[in-house]
């Protein structure tokens, strides 16, 4: 995981669920095998860096409960 400055990201096509609730969201954009998180409220603000193996280990922990009790 790095810490990247968006303003260095170019124009990425960022997207939040769909059920994000007045814009206090995190947003994800992917470009090639990079994955991009940041704050849906501060568009400007830093933007976490992963690799897509990175993404997929984490989303599968999500789906199967790794982190159900934060």
């Amino acid at each position: 995981m790095q810490p990247s400055n968006p303003l260095t990201l170019g124009d990425l096509s960022w997207r939040v669920a769909r059920t994000c609730n007045a814009g206090t969201c995190i947003r994800v954009a992917a470009d090639g095998d990079t994955v991009f998180l940041g704050d849906s409220k501060s568009p400007e603000g830093p933007v976490l860096v992963y690799s897509r193996s990175e993404w997929t280990t984490f989303v599968e922990g999500v789906r199967g409960g790794d982190f159900d009790d934060l």
